[in-house]
Formats: C-alpha cells, sequence, structure tokens
C-alpha cells in the first residue's frame, strides 16, 4: 500500500505559506493536513473555513480537515463548502455521529473519524463500516510538537486487524510526533496515512516528506 504524507500546517509558517506550499506540491506529498480547533474540545484555536476557502484557491492537494470541536455537526457544512476533501471529527463530541458520517457523505466529501489516545476503537467500532479513514491519534491533540506514544502503535494494528478481516475500506491515519522513525513504527502497524508537522517543516520539507513516503 502505498504511503500518502499530510504536512500538518499547525507547525507551518503563516508568513510563509504560499512558498511552503509551492515547495510541497513539488515534493511527494498528497495531502494538506488542516487542524481545526474551536479552544473546547482541545484548548488550542486555529484554522477554520475561510483558511480552507483561502487554501482551496491556492492548491489541488486534497485538504485533509481534522475537525476538533465541540458540537462539529455545527461546521462540517462550511468546511466542505470551503473545499476541504476528507472532514475527520471526533465521534465523541457528538450525540449522532452515524448521522454526521452520513451528511458528510452527502455532501461529496469523504469521512473519517479519530480517536485520541484515551479513546478505544470499541467504543466507535460500528462506525468502521462506513468511514473513509480512520486517525489515531499519537499524542494528545490541540498542539504540535509534543512526543509520540508508542503504545499507540497497538491500536493502529487492531484497527488494520478489523480493517482486514472485515474487508473495510478505510484509510489509517496517524497524527503526532511523526517522523521518519516513528513513522515506520505506525506503518510496521497498518498505517498507510502520515501526518506530519514539526518533522517537515523544522528539515527542510521535501527531504523529510520523501523519507516518510519511502516508508
Amino acid at each position: 500500500m502505498i504511503t500518502i504524507v499530510a504536512p500538518s500546517l499547525l507547525s507551518a509558517s503563516l508568513f510563509d505559506l504560499k512558498k511552503q506550499i509551492t515547495t510541497i506540491e513539488q515534493s511527494q506529498a498528497q495531502y494538506l493536513h488542516v487542524d481545526i480547533m474551536d479552544g473546547h474540545y482541545v484548548p488550542n484555536v486555529n484554522f477554520g473555513d475561510k483558511f480552507v476557502k483561502e487554501l482551496r484557491a491556492q492548491t489541488n492537494l486534497t485538504l485533509d480537515c481534522h475537525i476538533m470541536v465541540e458540537q462539529p455537526e455545527q461546521v462540517v457544512f462550511d468546511v466542505a463548502q470551503a473545499g476541504g476533501d476528507l472532514l475527520t471529527f471526533h465521534p465523541e463530541t457528538t450525540r449522532h455521529p452515524y448521522r454526521l458520517i452520513e451528511e458528510i457523505h452527502k455532501l461529496g466529501k469523504k469521512a473519517g473519524i479519530a480517536f485520541d489516545p484515551a479513546l478505544s476503537i470499541a467504543s466507535y467500532q460500528d462506525l468502521l463500516p462506513i468511514v473513509d479513514q480512520v486517525l489515531v491519534m499519537t499524542v494528545s491533540p490541540g498542539f504540535g510538537g509534543q512526543k509520540f506514544i508508542e503504545k499507540m502503535t497497538t491500536k493502529v494494528a487492531l484497527v488494520e486487524q478489523l480493517r482486514r478481516d472485515n474487508h473495510y475500506h478505510y484509510d489509517i491515519e496517524v497524527d503526532g510526533g511523526i517522523t521518519d522513525q516513528t513513522g515506520r513504527l505506525c506503518v510496521a502497524a497498518g498505517a498507510n496515512v502520515l501526518v506530519a508537522g514539526s518533522y517537515v517543516f523544522k528539515n527542510g520539507i521535501t527531504e523529510p516528506i520523501t523519507k516518510l513516503a519511502q516508508l
């Protein structure tokens, strides 16, 4: 399976963003990872639908939108209309996650669910047959530059086993502390989408993306 690299704009320089996106487009990356935060589900506040709309005008890369908000049903329509391609939310933040996945699909977008380190896969296992992506957080959500939680590779392996045993078709994404070394552990466990922020933007962008894409 091809490894998809998703540079996380949480670690990008907003002053040099256009130049950095051009560099990413010329690399082996296929996604741009956009964190959308409301200051409630996570303490940080970050990009919103207006930023997604501006990104869409600048690039044809897949916009992988990680929605870290309470009541994500209130923002998915705006993010989809702005040009987000893949909308991933935390299922515990909405009372009706199944319905929200259906609504995202009706908007013509791919839907994903995210599991933070404290959330078990069993809690929302019934959603796996209908999602396009499962995001396993390998740090606590909300901030960049955190240390990779190696124990989460066990969760990745479980999601991969469920995919294989049940012939599901979702991608498995990991986010948090991803480098060429930790990325290798995740790919070995079954992940095929690697979100990387600090590792990419602090090391010249192109070379780290190449290393991740070759895992």
